[in-house]
């Protein structure tokens, strides 16, 4: 339990730490909108890529049934409220879970929602907002 101000809750010391240790560019993958909340209150989202978010694109079947991910829309919105200009990239399902594989640090949570796996690209702080 996170016993400091202004921490919510939802990040562990474990996932302070990584994210502490991460450097510019460093991925990591998570699959919920409270904890991106959280985690956007602390991490700069990478401004020198086209795309600092991506999920897992639909596989072809889910395409052809027409499946619905509301839950990007969400994810879309929580990153512009960050401050990012850029773009939610899809990714084929396999290239997703290689790319997983590669990242900093995966956050596992209870997420249920198609398609809601995300991977977050850290960025830098502009040195007018560091404290």
């Amino acid at each position: 339990m996170v016993v400091l101000k202004g921490i919510p809750s939802l990040l562990s010391p474990e996932l302070l730490y990584a994210l502490a240790k991460m450097g510019h560019g460093d991925e990591l993958g998570l699959q919920i909108p409270a904890l991106l909340e959280a985690i956007l209150k602390l991490f700069p989202l990478d401004t020198y890529v086209r795309s600092p978010a991506a999920v897992m694109d639909l596989v072809d079947s889910d395409k052809e049934l027409g499946v619905e991910t509301p839950v990007w829309t969400t994810y879309i919105q929580m990153i512009k409220q960050a401050g990012s200009q850029g773009s939610l990239e899809t990714v084929e399902r396999f290239a997703f879970y290689e790319r997983a594989k590669k990242a900093f640090a995966v956050v596992a949570t209870g997420e249920t929602a198609l398609y809601g796996n995300l991977i977050i690209k850290k960025g830098v702080i502009p040195p007018g907002e560091l404290s």
